[in-house]
C-alpha cells in the first residue's frame, strides 16, 4: 500500500492555486487594459456622431463622458466577477460608501448637479465668452463638477459648477449682434446741434449692421459737461474692432470741428 505524503499534497495545492490566481490576474489586467481601449473608443465614437448630427459640443462633450465612465463601469465590474467577487455585494458596498461620502462632500456633490443642470439648460456653451462668479473669460470645457474658462490674456480658471448656477451669468455671446455704446463728453459752451451733426459723421465707419438703429443720443447735463451716447449695431464677434473705431471717428471728427471737450481741473491747496 503507496504511503499517503499529506506534504506533498499540500505543495500540490499551493503551487494549483498560486497558478490560477496568476491566471486570473492577468485575465484581470487583460481585460482592463482592453476595456480601457474600449471605453476610450467608444467615447470618440459618441462625440464623432454628435458631431455628424451637429449636436452642440457641450453635450457632445457629455455624452462621450458618460459613456466613458459607465463603460469603465462595467469593466471593473467584470473584473471583480472573475475573482468571485459576487457585483451585488459589491453594489451594496458602494451604495453604503456613496451614502457616507456624499454627506462627507456635500459641495462636491451640489457642482455635480450644477453641472447637470448646465448641460441640460445651456445657459452658455463651449465658446462662449461669459462672466460668472466675477470671472470673466471664453468657455473651454465644462466638466461634471468644474468649468474652465481661458481669459482674453490667455490665463485659465477653473470655476465650480455650484459658484456658476448659484450666481448671475452674463454671456456676451449669446446674440449674433450687439450694440457699441461709446459716451462723449463736451463742453456746456459747445454748440448742441453741431456738436449732433459731427457725431452723427462719425457713424459712418465700416464693419457697422446695416439696417439697425444707429443713433446719437443726449444723455446728460451737467455745470461742467454735455454727456452724448454714440450707438451703432455690430456682430458680436466684432465688438471690439468696431469700437475702437468708433471711438477712433468720434476724436477725429470731434478735433475736426474744434469742438471743445471738458477741462479737468485739479485744485491744488497750499498748507
Amino acid at each position: 500500500m503507496e504511503k499517503f505524503n499529506f506534504g506533498e499534497l499540500l505543495d500540490n495545492l499551493s503551487v494549483s492555486a498560486v497558478t490560477g490566481f496568476l491566471f486570473k490576474l492577468i485575465g484581470v489586467i487583460a481585460l482592463f487594459v482592453i476595456g480601457l481601449w474600449v471605453a476610450k473608443g467608444l467615447s470618440k465614437l459618441v462625440r464623432k456622431a454628435c458631431g455628424r448630427s451637429k449636436i452642440d459640443e457641450t453635450v457632445s462633450q457629455f455624452l462621450g463622458r458618460s459613456v466613458y465612465w459607465v463603460t469603465l463601469i462595467v469593466v471593473v465590474l467584470a473584473c471583480l466577477s472573475i475573482f468571485g467577487i459576487e457585483t451585488t455585494s459589491v453594489a451594496a458596498i458602494l451604495g453604503a460608501a456613496g451614502l457616507a461620502v456624499g454627506l462627507a462632500f456635500q459641495g462636491t456633490l451640489s457642482s455635480f448637479a450644477a453641472g447637470l443642470m448646465i448641460i441640460l439648460f445651456r445657459p452658455f456653451k463651449i465658446g462662449d465668452f461669459v462672466t460668472v462668479d466675477g470671472n470673466s473669460g471664453t468657455v473651454r470645457t465644462i466638466d461634471f463638477f468644474q468649468t474652465d474658462l481661458v481669459t482674453p490674456d490667455n490665463r485659465r480658471i477653473i470655476v465650480p459648477n455650484s459658484k456658476i448656477y448659484g450666481s448671475t451669468i452674463e454671456n456676451v455671446s449669446a446674440f449674433e449682434k450687439r450694440r457699441v455704446d461709446v459716451s462723449v463728453s463736451v463742453s456746456p459752451s459747445a454748440d448742441i446741434e453741431e456738436t449732433r451733426k459731427q457725431l452723427e459723421s462719425a457713424l459712418q465707419i465700416e464693419g457697422i449692421l446695416e439696417g439697425e438703429p444707429h443713433c446719437v443720443v443726449l444723455s446728460d447735463l451737467s455745470a461742467t459737461s454735455v454727456d452724448w451716447s454714440v450707438r451703432v449695431w455690430c456682430a458680436t464677434g466684432d465688438y471690439w474692432t468696431i469700437r475702437e473705431r468708433l471711438v477712433n471717428s468720434v476724436k477725429h471728427k470731434i478735433d475736426a470741428a474744434k469742438i471743445e471737450t471738458p477741462v479737468q481741473r485739479v485744485q491744488v491747496t497750499n498748507r
